[in-house]
């Protein structure tokens, strides 16, 4: 037996972190200082941009500002494609975690030390690159620590999304006291230092982590290396060149990306099908996972919007005093991470609870999007209201609901594209999975355009019966999909 196979019978049958294998501690770990590192930022970057000059900010347009926002955390999934392929096809997934942990944390030094356009310019670069590398290689690490067929696989995976909103909670709440007692510069300085934290924690683990994640589970061979060198070169020319002669440009950047993305997604399909690696089995469950990519692609659409109209709603509609004290605008996303920390271990629970008879992942998935198009509904009681007269108990309740749909499908989605992907491409189908983040992420800040805190009905309106709508049908489809997954549920 090689030690390489032992080392993954190993993890498989380890039980020494609550009931799970030790590794997905240090991945836990990793994942929870990135996401502070990450929400932190995140947190007041669209208040820094329409903040005027002389409050900190830059200036910016709020309309452009928020599709910014949406345009960046859209590039962030975007980037887990090529962290994926070069993990996948050069380096593998351990050490593209590691060098992408080392890349976000320059860029939050950048964010924090360079002032005005440019630190936003080469921060958020580096950030959504190394973000990127991060994101899907984790998620698949994850994976590699369980058999296909384990139960405690959903278990494990939503464990490990608890650990990605406890950063989640903790990075605003540190980011958003030091905007506002200090100044912006500070928070993103904190950024820099959560992720430091997350990178030692992983560097003293990575050995603890199966063999198999150090090497490329389909090798590029060392000829054609020169042609990924070269498509890089290329790609970084074009992008400069539009960006130098407008064609794109702050207004229309999240459109770009959510197309760019889209694009993505839909050659990785036809790859993954079309290749004669990838099994009559494999084949089919790649086609049934294109219902559930759209139901995310609708899910993120909406849920990103805490991060650009929901942190405007804070600013202006929301009353945000508590004892006499107003909290910071940027507190309102500390809410959903607070659910998810009390409530992630009640699903977990349910889920291995239920083992084989929990409703199939297609079905959360539609009954996901049935409650946060509820959630967006639930705006319009307080839509002619003035500014800061929205309670935030009710704003709390709503946000709740977002919780809910989140754990029906966020989790359960990296678990489910585990599980369907072909064996040659694990980390790339988890980063398929990502991309239909990446094009709600950038489709957010697209609709957040359409959000006026003077005429608020149309906006809640439309988007929580469109999500509705949608849902219900996702919930037609079930029967086929599951048909075409061939015993995965």
């Amino acid at each position: 037996m090689s030690s390489s196979t032992s080392t993954t019978e190993a993890a498989h049958s380890d039980t020494r972190f609550f009931g799970h294998p030790l590794p997905l501690m240090q991945l836990f770990s990793l994942e929870l200082w990135e996401r502070f590192s990450y929400y932190g930022m995140n947190g007041i970057l669209a208040i820094y941009l329409y903040f005027q000059v002389t409050d900190g900010g830059l200036g910016m347009p709020q309309p452009t500002a928020i599709g910014i926002v949406g345009a960046y955390g859209g590039a962030v999934f975007l980037a887990t494609i090529l962290g994926a392929w070069v993990a996948d096809r050069v380096l593998g997934a351990e050490r593209i975690l590691f060098y992408s942990a080392i890349i976000i944390m320059i860029g939050h030094i950048c964010l924090a030390l360079i002032p005005g356009f440019g630190g936003v310019a080469a921060g958020l670069i580096l950030v959504a690159l190394g973000s990127g590398g991060l994101k899907a290689n984790a998620s698949a690490l994850v994976g590699e620590l369980y058999d296909e067929k384990d139960p405690r696989r959903d278990a494990g995976f939503t464990l490990f999304y608890m650990g990605v909103n406890i950063g989640a909670f903790l990075g605003p709440l540190v980011t958003g006291l030091l905007q506002k007692e200090i100044g912006f510069h500070f928070g993103f300085g904190a950024a820099a230092v959560g992720m430091a934290l997350g990178l030692i924690i992983y560097a003293t683990g990575r050995k603890n982590l199966p063999d198999e994640s150090r090497g490329a589970v389909n090798p590029l061979p060392t000829s054609k290396l020169y042609l990924f060198l070269l498509a890089i070169v290329v790609a970084v020319v074009l992008i400069v060149a539009l960006w130098m002669t407008g064609i794109v440009n702050p207004d229309n950047l999240d459109w770009w990306i959510a197309g760019i993305s889209a694009a993505a997604a839909a050659c990785y399909f036809i790859v993954m099908c079309a290749s004669p690696q990838t099994n009559a089995d494999e084949r089919s469950r790649v086609l049934a996972f294109i219902p559930f990519f759209l139901t995310c692609v609708v899910f993120w659409s909406l849920y990103q919007q805490i991060f650009g109209t929901l942190t405007a709603y804070s600013d202006t509609q929301m009353n945000r005093v508590i004892f006499g004290w107003q909290m910071p605008i940027n507190w309102l996303q500390l809410i959903p991470p607070i659910f998810v920390i009390a409530f992630a271990p009640v699903f977990s629970a349910i889920w291995f609870k239920l083992g084989t008879r929990q409703i199939s992942t297609p079905v959360k998935a539609g009954l996901s999007l049935i409650l946060i198009g509820i959630a967006f509904l639930l705006f319009l009681p307080f839509a002619n209201s003035g500014e800061h007269e929205t309670p935030l108990l009710w704003v709390a309740f709503i946000l709740l609901l977002f919780v809910f749909a989140e754990l029906l499908i966020s989790p359960i989605g990296l678990s489910f594209s585990s599980k369907v992907a072909p064996k040659v491409f694990q980390s790339q189908m988890i980063a398929v999975f990502f991309l239909a983040s990446g094009v709600g992420t950038a489709l957010s800040g697209v609709l957040g355009g359409y959000y006026s805190a003077e005429n608020q009905t149309p906006y809640w309106t439309s988007v929580g019966a469109a999500s509705i709508i949608l849902g219900l049908l996702a919930l037609t489809l079930t029967k086929p999909m599951l048909k075409a997954l061939r015993g995965i549920r």
